[in-house]
């Protein structure tokens, strides 16, 4: 560990993630894991791995660490990181640990912590704790020896996912999987056999090493390895995932990426065609769709803070049935309120399969109605100023401000939130407006440019 520090550069708002190995290493690891059994108390708790190379010893890490602590391992191997978190539901356990780091380059690595019920572990519900426990070394005593018991869950995983739609009216549709060479593609091939579609897969077989580089759908430049299969191969759908497969990402039988702002809404229709009058949380970055489908559709729309941690806190006190970010996170309550990437594309291609239209005219009106700027960032010395300053501007003009999550200004026709990143010096603005592209995209630059006047 070196010097006595007051922090370490690994320890973030929501999890746990750094550079191999100078930020996150296996022996750090151990230390976590008894920071994390020292704060917790558990008995027993699951622990999965992503894909990445060097996963596997980090697991092994956190399951001595554990172990030494006097806690007992469920060891689910290779997974999703919703798989740790239907393990610690499903089996009732006190607790999940999954190794990953997402989307992050090959060269990183790191942990998402959960308590009972999956309950997420973030720097306001205990992290901090943890990273304090890791600097000072003031790790409990263990009155026993723990065990590892490794145990295949997919089974049980893969008969919850298949219980969100009926299979008997599902259409043999066309798809195009793109699993980018992350933990997705295993379970794909074990949903494949019980649905009726037709599937073609790209970078479908787990690899650490990244072949085809790192698997974030996210970024425009990733889009086209998916789309140019849809387009080609006439599919129906395309869909792709991240590298431990917690976000999926949508494409039309046009090979069109779908923004994830539009699926919100999307889903939300489909539960509360189920649901009616349920709770559908959403993020405060771009709302009017949302916000109207759902109470179109009788149900009650909630706001909550960007970020999976306070959409899970609020989604548990609402007792909402979905809830959904625009960053491609989706909320299940029969998932214990946690996020998945596999019951968001399952729930569309059922709700295509009820209403036998394609997906680009499911969401195509709703783009119409909504257009957006879609996410964009601008890295500035002072951001925290940057936002005052903004709201400064605007404010003396009369819209309606929120502060949910940065700044939320709401004009009549039009409507931006500008908020901070949890992790670099940027500031992130989406704008919307009703109906006119034009003035969606007028009022982007107006924005853009004072922030340039800031910068």
């Amino acid at each position: 560990m070196g010097n006595v520090r007051d922090s370490l550069a690994c320890f973030k708002a929501y999890d746990i993630r750094g550079r191999i190995p100078d930020e996150l290493n296996e022996d750090l690891v151990y230390d976590i894991a008894r920071a994390y059994a020292t704060f917790l108390q558990p008995r027993a708790v699951a622990v999965g791995r992503d894909i990445r190379l060097s996963s596997g010893g980090m697991s092994g890490a956190m399951c001595r660490g554990l172990n030494d602590a006097g806690v007992d391992v469920v060891d689910i191997g290779l997974c999703g990181t919703e798989e740790v978190y239907f393990a610690t539901s499903h089996l009732g356990l006190d607790g999940g640990v999954m190794v990953t780091a997402s989307h992050n380059p090959s060269d990183f690595n790191g942990l998402k912590l959960v308590r009972h019920e999956a309950r997420p572990i973030s720097a306001d519900t205990g992290l901090k704790e943890i990273e304090h426990i890791v600097l000072g070394k003031v790790f409990g005593s263990a009155a026993r020896q723990g065990a590892t018991e490794p145990r295949n869950i997919r089974p049980d995983y893969i008969g919850h996912l298949l219980g969100y739609v009926d299979r008997h009216r599902l259409q043999p549709f066309k798809l195009v999987t793109n699993a980018g060479n992350g933990g997705a593609g295993e379970v794909i091939d074990l949903l494949e056999r019980h649905l009726p579609f037709r599937i073609v897969k790209v970078n479908n077989g787990p690899d650490g090493s990244f072949p085809n580089g790192i698997p974030n759908p996210l970024l425009p430049e990733n889009r086209e390895a998916t789309a140019e299969v849809v387009r080609r191969e006439r599919a129906d759908v395309g869909i792709a995932w991240d590298g431990d497969f917690d976000r999926c990402f949508l494409f039309d039988e046009n090979g069109e990426f779908i923004e994830g702002y539009y699926i919100v809404g999307l889903l939300a229709r489909r539960v509360l065609d189920r649901r009616p009058g349920a709770r559908i949380v959403h993020d405060p970055r771009l709302t009017w769709n949302t916000i109207e489908i759902v109470r179109d559709g009788g149900g009650v729309p909630v706001q909550s803070k960007s970020g999976h941690a306070f959409m899970k806190e609020v989604m548990r006190k609402e007792d909402a049935e979905y809830g959904g970010e625009m960053s491609a996170h989706h909320f299940f309550k029969k998932f214990s309120y946690a996020d998945s990437g596999m019951i968001p594309w399952l729930l569309t291609l059922d709700q295509m399969s009820a209403t036998g239209k394609p997906l680009s005219a499911l969401v195509g009106e709703r783009v119409a109605r909504y257009p957006t700027s879609g996410e964009i960032n601008r890295r500035l010395s002072r951001p925290d100023d940057a936002v005052r300053l903004v709201r400064e501007r605007y404010e003396p003009l009369g819209p309606a401000i929120d502060t949910t999550d940065g700044i939320g200004v709401e004009f009549d026709h039009w409507r931006f939130n500008l908020r901070l990143s949890n992790t670099e010096p940027l500031v992130r603005l989406n704008v919307e407006s009703r109906g006119d592209v034009e003035l969606m995209q007028e009022k982007t630059r107006e924005v853009l440019d004072l922030l340039d006047e800031l910068a």
